[in-house]
């Protein structure tokens, strides 16, 4: 795939920059054009392939509906076809093409012009009928919703919902981004219809509830499970409208003589994570859990774990230290402590399988 040359249309727009950051990455050769700028037809001429987004779905006057959805996608199949070279390409339509409105039918009159250029030289053309496409450098009040949600939401301005029932099919940026990389990197494929997967059957109440509850959650130090699916991809969306003043936030610091200690982040299914640091010579715990277990490592200095069976009294010692490390584990119904033996601070990090309940905080005292 490096190397080639791909016409994008639209380049400047939502879909357009992601698209163009994603092949400079893999090494395309990017023929950028706009709709205000650009030679469609000297791009099309050399062009291996064609990313066609360009398009207008909020006009100020309805009659560019036509003006640029259909007739500029005209222009680039009359571009295509003077080129004489079937060159691949790739259109970004909508699932609102079939209906009866201004948008529908100007983006479904766009998919026909670029079928027959492609059917006139016998280039495979890929027409991808999105739903609603959200990520980062969308628009508020004008890519979607979800955008201006989280662009409001973010600086705890209002948004307005009319119905939280109301449906919504989604996609999400880097999905429709490497749907079109693939093809992309299989010329050969058969043009047609065309679709991204996941598509994301929710509702506009639902979305809106859980980029509230990413805005809520960092001030309790909470975070949702973002590693997968929609609620991932709508956390890296909500975080990529934060304001630069937002960038960090700060934790609370619990110091005593011992050293600090401080919670970084709590989960709902998956515990807590914290760090702690302890001058030298300094000792940490003597107790131990029931049910809880932990994870420490030390990342900064030398440290001492020591452990007794509560009932049994086996004894158990290890060392760690920074430069070599090492995960070391709590057992429930041991006792354990933790010593620098270093010369300097140590600093630990610290996971644990539960949030802490301080009404139930299952730590017992019980010197090792």
């Amino acid at each position: 795939m490096s190397g080639q040359r791909v016409l994008v249309t639209g380049a400047d727009g939502f879909v357009g920059r992601n698209l163009c950051v994603r092949l400079r990455e893999l090494g395309f050769e990017l023929l950028p054009v706009t709709r205000q700028a650009g030679d469609v037809a000297a791009a099309a001429r050399v062009a291996d392939a064609i990313v066609h987004l360009a398009g207008s779905n909020r006009p100020v006057d309805p009659a560019d509906f036509m003006a640029v959805n259909r007739d500029f996608s005209a222009r680039l199949g009359e571009a295509i076809v003077a080129a004489g070279r079937p060159t691949p390409l790739i259109v970004a339509s909508t699932q609102k093409a079939l209906d009866d409105s201004d948008y529908g039918r100007s983006k479904l009159a766009g998919e026909q012009a670029l079928v027959a250029a492609g059917a006139a030289i016998g280039a495979p053309v890929h027409v991808f009928r999105l739903p609603n496409v959200f990520g980062k450098w969308s628009r508020p009040n004008y890519n979607s919703g979800i955008a201006t949600f989280c662009h409001n939401i973010a600086r705890d301005l209002p948004i307005e919902i009319h119905d939280p029932a109301s449906p919504l099919r989604l996609v999400y940026i880097d999905d429709v981004v490497e749907a079109f990389v693939a093809l992309l990197g299989a010329p050969e494929t058969p043009g047609g219809l065309k679709e991204v997967a996941p598509v994301y059957e929710t509702t506009v109440g639902a979305v809106a509830d859980t980029i509230r509850g990413f805005r809520a959650d960092r001030d309790d130090n909470l975070i949702d499970n973002v590693g997968t699916g929609l609620t991932r991809a709508l956390y890296a969306t909500y975080v990529s409208f934060l304001p630069p003043a937002e960038f960090a936030y700060a934790i609370a610091s619990h110091r005593d003589p011992r050293g600090a200690f401080s919670e970084m982040l709590k989960t709902r299914s998956a515990g807590q994570f914290s760090y702690f640091n302890a001058l030298p010579g300094v000792t940490r715990g003597g107790h131990y859990h029931h049910t809880k277990t932990e994870k420490f490592l030390v990342v900064h200095g030398r440290a001492r774990f020591r452990f007794r069976h509560i009932l049994t009294n086996e004894r158990h010692e290890l060392e760690t230290s920074a430069e070599e490390p090492v995960v070391v584990e709590t057992i429930p119904g041991w006792s354990h402590d933790i010593t620098n033996i270093g010369d300097e601070v140590m600093v630990s990090l610290l996971w644990a399988n539960e949030v802490f309940d301080r009404t139930r905080p299952d730590t017992i005292g019980a010197p090792v």
